[in-house]
């Protein structure tokens, strides 16, 4: 399991124990995720006062720096075949939001993804599909509240750009775990 704490990224077995630090810089790592195989962490660095995506061997070492822009790039994870790292950027939308790229391991020129406008997601484990919500303010019409602010789940189809909305607050229909068991 990785985690933050204390502007730094840890890790800890599953099974408990000891967690073990895996950055110790100047500055502030989170949103820590593991790639596929586990053997690298990526993760968002403010450094000198700029976020940028960053990765490290799971075992400690020497992060590289794989993004170059001065917007902040927020970690959202890997593509299945950990070939990529994605994250969340407003490199493109400043500033009406942001929507997701992906940067290879080497730091290669980001590549956007298909949504105009995301943040907070994940690729389903075959990598066709891809959950995120769109960025909105939270305290959007406030005078007209009603209750929560659970957004909208978006589900993209990436072979035939199919959009599935998935209201948090409809109970009309079953709804199965997306990612969970697939291969």
């Amino acid at each position: 399991i990785a985690f933050q704490y204390a502007n730094d990224i840890w890790v800890a077995p599953r099974t408990g124990g000891d967690a073990r630090r895996i950055t110790s810089f100047q500055g502030e790592e989170t949103d820590p995720a593991f790639s596929p195989d586990g053997q690298w962490l990526a993760f968002s660095g403010e450094y000198g006062g700029n976020t940028d995506v960053y990765i490290v061997p799971a075992a400690g070492g020497e992060p590289k720096r794989l993004t170059h822009h001065p917007g902040a790039d927020i970690v959202q994870g890997w593509t299945p075949d950990g070939a990529r790292i994605v994250f969340a950027s407003g490199r493109e939308n400043a500033p009406s939001g942001t929507k997701f790229w992906t940067v290879n391991t080497s730091g290669d020129f980001p590549h956007a993804l298909p949504m105009p406008r995301a943040y907070q997601g994940s690729m389903s484990p075959d990598g066709r599909r891809f959950a995120y919500r769109m960025p909105t303010s939270w305290d959007e019409e406030r005078r007209n509240y009603r209750g929560g602010q659970n957004k909208p789940i978006w589900i993209l189809d990436l072979d035939d750009y199919d959009l599935e909305e998935i209201k948090p607050w409809d109970r009309s229909k079953e709804l199965d775990p997306v990612w969970i068991g697939q291969t």
